[in-house]
């Protein structure tokens, strides 16, 4: 069974960082992609970052510069570095990955590739 246990969230002013964190469990962690999602009120689920299993990025256009998305093997573990984090950052964060190792597809972008889902944590950012 995958576990994805998402943690580091909180509230912060604007112009702060934050670190999330996704631990995995439940089989083998370097072989998949993961993925940032997050959700904020009344607004539909989007995607924030990915990581390939060869370690390759990629992030939403409006993200780029500010958010870097890592993963450490021996850890089991994503992060999701925030920095210069906005108000309009504020939303729950999830993790997620797939059931296909090595997969190489284009759509890291869209939530349908995703099998596995975290419980979220919630990032504020106040002004």
């Amino acid at each position: 069974q995958v576990q994805l246990v998402e943690s580091g969230g909180g509230l912060v002013q604007a112009g702060g960082s934050l670190r999330l964190s996704c631990a995995a469990s439940g089989r083998t962690f370097s072989t998949y992609c993961m993925g940032w999602f997050r959700q904020a009120p009344g607004k539909e689920r989007e995607f924030v970052a990915a990581i390939t299993w060869s370690s390759s990025t990629y992030y939403a256009d409006s993200l780029k510069g500010r958010f870097t998305i890592s993963r450490d093997n021996a850890k089991n573990t994503v992060y999701l570095q925030m920095n210069s984090l906005k108000p309009e950052d504020t939303a729950v964060y999830y993790c997620a990955t797939n059931s296909r190792p090595y997969y190489s597809g284009i759509s890291y972008y869209s939530d349908q590739i995703y099998d596995y889902w975290g419980q979220g944590t919630q990032v504020t950012v106040s002004s």
